[in-house]
C-alpha cells in the first residue's frame, strides 16, 4: 500500500523482464464443500487492491453477484493495462495503478466505459445491463492518504453510468467518516492490535464506531439479523486453494496456498443460504497479518445470525514473477499482462468463480412463491447517513414486483421519490444536517399494498476542508 516503494520496485523489475473450528488454528481441507445456496443471491466486497478487484468480478460475473461493496478502490479498467503494454516494457499499467489509480485524479471513464462495452460485447464478461440491477455501496474515508477521493468519485461515476436513473437508488456513497486508508469497523471496546480511526497502516482496519461489514451487507440484502456479538455458532474452515488454480500453482497467480471461509451451522445443516466474498487489501493478506482480516471485520458476526457464508480468498506476496511484493490483487494485469484480467478468462477472477462455483453446488431450487396480496414491508430501517445521502433497508417480501419509497421533509408531506425491485434505497442529493422521514410500500403486479411505519434521520453536516488525510479532525 506504499504507492512510491510498489512503483519503484515494480520498474526495476520491468527493467529485468475440511476441518471445521469455531475458534483458534484453522485445520486444512482440501476441497471446499457445496451448500444449498443459490449463486446467483452472491456478492463481493473489498478493500483497496480488494476493491479494484471486487469491481471486476462483480462486473465480469454480474450475471451472479446481486452487490458489490467498493471501499477505498476504483473504477474498472482504471490501470488500463493491455498486451501492447506489455511489449512495450509494461510500464504504463503500473504507473496508472500506483499513480493517477491511487493519487488521483484517475484516467478518463471514457476508456472504462469503451472496454467494459468491448468485454460485454465480446461475451468476455456477462452482459452490462446485469450491473444495472447490482446493489451498490462505496466509502471513501476523508483521513485516507493512500486512495484518493476522486478515483472512489470516478467508481461511482462508473456504476451511475451502468445503473442509469431509473436505478440510481442501488447506490449508497459513504465519504463523511474520518477513516484512514482501510476497512472500518465498529469495535467496542477497542482491541489491541487495530488501528485507531485516522490510522493509514497496517492492518488496515480502523476502529471507528462504524460497522461497515453490517452496513454492506444490509445494502445488498436488505435488513438482517442483529450480528453475534458472542461466541459464533458458525465454523471457520481453511481449505486449499490450489485445487481452484489448477493446473497452475497458486503461487504462479500470486495466489496464497490457503483460503478461509466461515459457515454458519445452520448453512452446514443444509438450509438455504447466500454468499458473500470478503477480499483482502495490499499486506492484508493472511501472510502478512494472519487472520485479521478474516476474524476482526466482523462479516463473520453477521453471517453467524443471517445464513451467509463468507469466503476469504487470500493473495501471497511474490518479489520475482509474477511481481507483487505487497500482496495485492491483480488490477493491472501483473499476472498474464493481458487485459483479461478484467474479464472471465482473468487467472485471479478464474480462481475466486471456481471457489464461488464449490459453494454453491448443492443449491436447492425454490419454489415460486405463491401470488399474494402486497402487505407493509417489516423492519425498515436506516442502515447509513451520510451528507448528502441516506441508506434505507427493509426486510424483502416473496413475490414482490417493486417497492415504492416516499419522503418528507422533518414537518412536510410526504412524495414518491423513487420506486426499486429490491430491499435497500440510497436516497441521494438531500441537504446537509437536514431531517427527513421515509415510509415505503410493496407493489405486486402495478398493485399498491399498505405503507410500512416510518422512520427518520437526519443527515450528517459536510466535512470540514483538511488538506493532509491522516491529521484531519474526526467528526462523530
Amino acid at each position: 500500500m506504499d504507492p512510491v516503494a510498489l512503483r519503484r520496485m515494480a520498474i526495476a523489475a520491468a527493467a529485468f523482464g475440511c476441518a471445521a473450528i469455531v475458534a483458534g488454528p484453522a485445520l486444512t481441507e482440501e476441497r471446499l464443500t457445496g451448500f444449498n445456496a443459490d449463486i446467483r443471491e452472491s456478492s463481493v466486497s473489498g478493500i483497496s487492491s480488494g476493491a479494484f478487484m471486487a469491481v471486476q468480478f462483480a462486473t465480469a460475473w454480474s450475471s451472479v453477484i446481486k452487490g458489490v461493496g467498493v471501499v477505498a478502490g476504483g473504477p474498472y479498467w482504471c490501470a488500463k493495462a493491455d498486451a501492447d503494454d506489455f511489449l512495450n516494457g509494461y510500464m504504463l499499467p503500473i504507473m496508472n495503478a500506483t499513480g493517477p489509480c491511487m493519487s488521483g485524479p484517475p484516467p478518463e471513464l471514457g476508456s472504462s466505459f469503451a472496454k467494459a462495452d468491448a468485454k460485454a460485447a465480446s461475451g468476455d464478461i456477462d452482459p452490462l445491463q446485469f450491473v444495472s440491477r447490482q446493489k451498490v455501496y462505496l466509502f471513501h474515508g476523508y483521513n485516507d492518504a493512500v486512495v484518493a477521493k476522486s478515483v472512489t468519485d470516478a467508481a461511482a461515476d462508473f456504476y451511475r453510468h451502468y445503473l442509469g436513473e431509473p436505478n440510481r437508488g442501488n447506490l449508497f456513497y459513504q465519504t463523511t467518516i474520518g477513516a484512514g486508508h482501510s476497512l472500518v469497523i465498529a469495535q467496542e471496546p477497542h482491541k489491541p492490535g487495530l488501528n485507531e480511526c485516522a490510522a493509514n497502516a497496517v492492518p488496515y482496519i480502523d476502529q471507528c464506531g462504524y460497522d461497515q461489514a453490517g452496513i454492506i451487507l444490509q445494502h445488498i440484502y436488505g435488513a438482517l439479523n442483529a450480528p453475534n456479538r458472542g461466541p459464533l455458532t458458525g465454523a471457520l474452515w481453511q481449505f486449499d486453494q490450489a485445487v481452484y488454480t489448477k493446473p497452475r500453482h497458486p503461487g504462479l497467480l500470486s495466489l496464497g496456498n490457503t483460503g478461509y471461509v466461515f459457515v454458519p451451522k445452520e448453512c452446514e445443516d443444509g438450509a438455504a443460504c447466500r454468499v458473500h466474498i470478503a477480499l483482502h487489501g495490499c499486506k492484508q493478506d493472511s501472510g502478512s497479518i494472519g487472520r485479521r482480516f478474516v476474524d476482526d471485520t466482523g462479516y463473520n458476526a453477521w453471517a453467524d445470525t443471517n445464513h451467509l457464508i463468507v469466503l476469504y480468498p487470500q493473495t501471497e506476496s511474490s518479489s520475482f514473477a509474477p511481481f507483487n511484493p505487497q500482496a495485492c490483487w491483480d488490477w493491472w494485469s501483473y499476472v498474464n499482462h493481458e487485459d483479461s484480467y478484467v474479464t472471465k478468462s482473468g487467472p485471479q477472477i478464474k480462481a475466486i468463480k471456481a471457489m464461488l462455483d464449490a459453494l454453491t453446488a448443492r443449491a436447492t431450487p425454490a419454489a415460486a412463491p405463491a401470488p399474494a396480496p402486497a402487505v407493509a414491508p417489516a423492519s425498515l430501517k436506516v442502515i447509513d447517513t451520510s451528507d448528502s445521502s441516506v441508506d434505507l433497508a427493509w426486510s424483502p417480501q416473496a413475490g414482490m414486483t417493486a417497492y415504492r419509497i416516499s419522503r418528507a421533509a422533518a414537518d412536510g408531506q410526504f412524495v414518491v421519490v423513487a420506486e426499486v425491485a429490491g430491499p435497500s434505497f440510497g436516497d441521494s442529493n438531500l441537504k446537509p444536517a437536514s431531517a427527513y422521514r421515509w415510509r415505503i410500500s410493496a407493489i405486486v403486479n402495478g398493485v399498491e399494498g399498505p405503507a410500512s411505519e416510518e422512520v427518520a434521520a437526519t443527515t450528517r453536516a459536510v466535512p470540514a476542508p483538511c488538506a493532509h488525510p491522516g491529521s484531519c479532525p474526526i467528526v462523530k
